[in-house]
């Protein structure tokens, strides 16, 4: 079996080739990734294993890689633009990379006949739910150009899966968080800024009264669920994947440090995520095994990989501030 995995050098995706790479029935994984969210340092335990062949290249230039799908058995798909306030200033860019990039894989995909796809989706899709647990059939309602643009992806996919025979499995991420996240950006995952400030001694900003919670989900098992999707019998399913046991983030900045600021709470953001896994637990034969407060200690104990990350900028926690201040008013 040949898999290929866009993205494949960022958080999530250097975890899932990780989590393949030790499965003896593939027998090559083809990494493509533009290194400007992922880093080669995320793979870099892996990269120079025979099965592993790394391409750095962008997935919407559909002519320079399309040569690579050729044998491809499986692509999981996890290259795109994340970030909610980017997505404000920048729909274009978002709509270009998210949905156009999603349709350049289906195409080269088409091209060689590739059957499968396993797509990163987003809970972001749902906007602020009416109900929690949030199931797979809850309301769609996405709040930015970001969300959209995962949602608008998974749906042409579907489209895809429809009329060319495509097979899918769409996982709904929820709050994933772990090693190698990302700590530059104002915008990036709580726990990842959360690391980078207290690195820099800066204080945690902690976005409105700290009591919404999130569903918090470790990124090994997240890589578990994209393997058991890569061989299940599953085909045109949609997950959603958390760990169904939401947290505040005051308890998630509790964990890191005591030092703590508020800014602004951001409009359109959900109180509360919480992932109803039922469906995956019964048809994936999926479950979350780490504890939250157990992933927590494991990036403390990374700490050093951290401290070799970009030095935080405070200018762009400044800039945050006032990004979120512009769309208050």
């Amino acid at each position: 079996m040949n898999i290929l995995i866009t993205g494949g050098a960022g958080f999530i995706g250097s975890h899932v080739a990780e989590c393949l790479i030790l499965e003896k029935n593939i027998k090559k994984i083809l990494i493509i990734d533009h290194l400007r969210d992922g880093s080669k340092k995320n793979i870099k335990n892996i990269l120079n294993k025979k099965k592993i062949k790394f391409i750095k290249e962008d997935i919407k230039k559909t002519n320079k890689i399309k040569k690579y799908f050729k044998g491809v058995n499986c692509v999981i798909h996890l290259a795109a633009l994340s970030d909610i306030v980017p997505s404000i200033d920048k729909p274009k860019e978002y709509l270009e990379n998210n949905i156009m990039g999603t349709v350049s894989v289906l195409e080269c995909m088409r091209y060689h006949g590739v059957k499968k796809i396993i797509y990163s989706a987003s809970s972001s899709c749902y906007g602020i739910p009416l109900k929690v647990p949030t199931c797979e059939d809850h309301k769609i309602n996405p709040m930015y150009p970001y969300a959209f643009s995962k949602y608008v992806g998974e749906m042409v996919i579907k489209h895809w899966s429809q009329v060319y025979g495509i097979k899918f499995i769409s996982l709904r991420l929820f709050n994933v968080y772990g090693t190698r996240s990302r700590t530059h950006g104002a915008y990036g995952a709580a726990l990842g800024v959360f690391l980078r400030q207290k690195i820099s001694n800066k204080p945690l900003t902690i976005v409105g009264s700290g009591r919404q919670k999130r569903d918090f989900i470790y990124v090994k098992d997240v890589a578990e669920v994209f393997k058991k999707s890569l061989f299940s019998k599953e085909k045109n399913q949609i997950f959603n994947i958390g760990s169904s046991k939401p947290k505040t983030v005051n308890k998630l900045a509790s964990l890191i440090s005591d030092k703590k600021i508020y800014i602004p709470k951001r409009p359109g953001e959900p109180y509360v995520t919480h992932a109803n896994i039922k469906k995956a637990n019964k048809k994936l034969r999926w479950f979350p095994n780490v504890k939250f407060e157990d992933g927590v200690k494991i990036l403390l104990k990374d700490i050093n990989y951290w401290k070799n990350a970009t030095l935080w900028d405070k200018s762009k926690i400044n800039k945050a501030t006032k990004s979120w201040f512009k769309y208050l008013e």
